[in-house]
Parts: C-alpha cells; structure tokens; sequence
C-alpha cells in the first residue's frame, strides 16, 4: 500500500473549497481544521462543546485564514432532523460542501464485553458509525454538487483488526470500514465522489491518554505530524483513490 505520510503539499492545495470537521475541538480533528485552513479551505468546525471549538476558531482566525464556522451538536441525541437541519444550514450560510472529515469518536474506555451495558452499546454505535452514515446522507446533495468531493471516515487499528476489551467501539469503527466500501462501490459511477477511511496508529490525543495512561506520550507522533495524509485525501490529488483503508506511520 502506497504510503502518503511524505506528501509534499502544494500551496493553497485547498483554495476555495468547504470542508466539515466532526471532532474539531481537539486531537487529530483540531490539527485537521487547522491544516485544512491553512491550505486554504473555509472549514466548518464540529463538535459538542463551543468552548473548544472557540479556541480552534481562534486559532485559525489568527493564521488570518478564511472565517471559520461553527457548528455544534451532540450526536448522541442527534436524530435525522438534526442532520438535515445541519445540512441545511451549511447550504443556507456557505452555499456549497466539498468534503467531510468524519473524525467524531466516543468510547467509554476498554473493558470485558460483559461489562459493556446494551445503553452504552447503543451510544457506541450512535456516535461512532450511525452519525457519520447519517450526517454523509444529509449532505449528499452538497457533495454531488461539487466538482471535487471526498468523504475521510477516521477509525481504529481496532476496528481493522478486532481485539479484546474494544468492545462496542471496535464493532462501531468496524461497521465504518465497511460502510467506507459500500459506498465507494456505489460512487464508482461519480467520478467527483470518492470516500476513504484512515488509520492514524498510536498519536499523543486525549482519546488515547484515556485508553493507555500509563504510555509515555513523548514517544507519540503528535496529531499535526499525520497531517499530509489527511491532506492528501482531502486534496484534488487523491482523485480515483475511493474506498481504501488508509494507514498513517506505515513506514514505522
């Protein structure tokens, strides 16, 4: 598999275009906005709370990069009207979408299958894999409108390759690779649509602070360091690259 880690990013590689980002308040979605922004997109920032997401508005403001916009919705109470309202209003204020990076993530922790309830299963597969499915549908007619549009779905080592005490996350992320493939297979028709996944590999995030505490961040990439892969896919250069699971390091 062809590794992206190394590519050069051309200047303003993103000149003109609008793209959405779930999770932008922190880790590997907060860098992205930032490297979208700063190759030249109009970046939607998406999360749950505003506080975090005014802090990365700040930032990009401060790049004197084009204003951002804000959006804020909890998936875990998100229903299809919400999605479409969403939609709606990226159409309204902004007038076109050419990509989402689906980065939104929750997980309780790791533990035994039998301590995972059918409640936090239900959160699981709400955040994790009906969100980005739900949210993608809503703003199809915005994707199949641009001349250039990519779907980035980020998931797990986990969910590519299932383990222990991942529980209900592992099997969310999991059905996210595979919607990754459905729907390439169903875009093959539309050459201005392609969607992938991606696999960052152990990076210095609070998700991954969480599940290994007592792990020695400094020998961790940093978010910003998986960057060129991100824009990679994001970017014109990536067209006919459609359903791939992509890995971040895969030279280390």
């Amino acid at each position: 598999m062809e590794d992206y880690n190394n590519y050069p990013v051309p200047e303003n590689l993103l000149k003109d275009r609008v793209i959405l980002v779930t999770g932008a308040g922190q880790g590997i979605g907060r860098a992205a906005a930032l490297a979208y922004a700063n190759s030249g997109a109009t970046v939607i920032l998406h999360g749950r709370k505003v506080g975090k997401l005014e802090r990365v508005y700040d930032e990009i403001e401060a790049l004197g990069k084009a204003q951002p916009t804000i959006f804020s919705l909890d998936f875990t109470n998100a229903v299809e009207k919400d999605y479409l309202e969403m939609a709606e209003a990226i159409a309204h204020q902004l007038g076109r979408l050419d990509g989402i990076l689906h980065n939104a993530a929750f997980l309780y922790g790791t533990t035994p299958l039998e301590n995972e309830t059918l409640e936090q299963w239900q959160t699981l597969l709400k955040v994790n894999l009906i969100a980005p499915f739900a949210l993608t549908r809503a703003c199809l007619p915005l994707l199949k409108n641009a001349a250039d549009a990519c779907v980035i779905m980020t998931i797990n080592t986990h969910a590519h390759n299932p383990t222990a005490y991942w529980g209900g996350f592992s099997v969310a992320k999991g059905g996210v690779e595979s919607l990754v493939k459905i729907q390439a297979q169903e875009w093959e028709m539309s050459p201005n649509l392609r969607i992938n996944a991606v696999i960052p590999g152990p990076v210095n995030s609070p998700q991954r602070a969480m599940t290994h505490p007592g792990e020695t961040k400094r020998a961790l990439p940093k978010p910003e360091e998986l960057m060129p892969v991100y824009l990679y896919l994001m970017g014109p250069d990536s067209r006919g690259v459609n359903g791939q699971t992509i890995f971040c390091q895969a030279g280390k």
